[in-house]
């Protein structure tokens, strides 16, 4: 085993928690500095990093949609390799809507405000505890939301 920087190796895991929600390149040097130490220690903790910042990598670069394919096809190989089950099952979830994340590649943009403002209305009709008057429920949402 390699060099623990001091800590306990429980230490060194609690410690390198908040860095595996970073990517790379926003990771200060003495995260940098742990991550080096918890990599040489737990390589299927580098794998799964490498696995999850090349999936980032994917959305945050302005790629077209067609490239945007070819980069998800070749982390889908990267992840088959790896052997993680937990990856495999992302895979599957966005092979079952492959089209509709590819669409996200056009104009970079997701329907989140529609999602948003459907679950004001949930929770607007839940406050309410069910809604008998129809008309009076729309004027109460426009008079509210508009």
């Amino acid at each position: 085993m390699g060099k623990l920087n001091g800590d306990t190796r429980k230490q060194l895991l609690t410690r390198s928690r908040y860095l595996l929600y970073k990517s790379q390149e926003k990771s200060t040097e003495s995260q940098q500095g742990r991550a080096e130490i918890l990599f040489q220690n737990y390589p299927d903790i580098e794998k799964a990093y490498g696995l999850t910042n090349g999936f980032l990598q994917i959305y945050d670069k302005r790629t077209l949609k067609d490239v945007a394919m070819l980069k998800l096809a070749h982390w889908f190989r990267e992840v088959e390799n790896a052997g993680f089950k937990s990856f495999n099952t992302l895979v599957r979830t966005i092979i079952q809507d492959y089209n509709d994340i590819l669409n996200y590649f056009i104009n970079r943009s997701t329907n989140a405000s529609a999602e948003s403002f459907n679950a004001k209305i949930k929770n607007f009709r839940m406050q309410l505890r069910g809604v008998t008057d129809r008309k009076f429920f729309i004027f109460r949402l426009t008079q509210i939301f508009a």
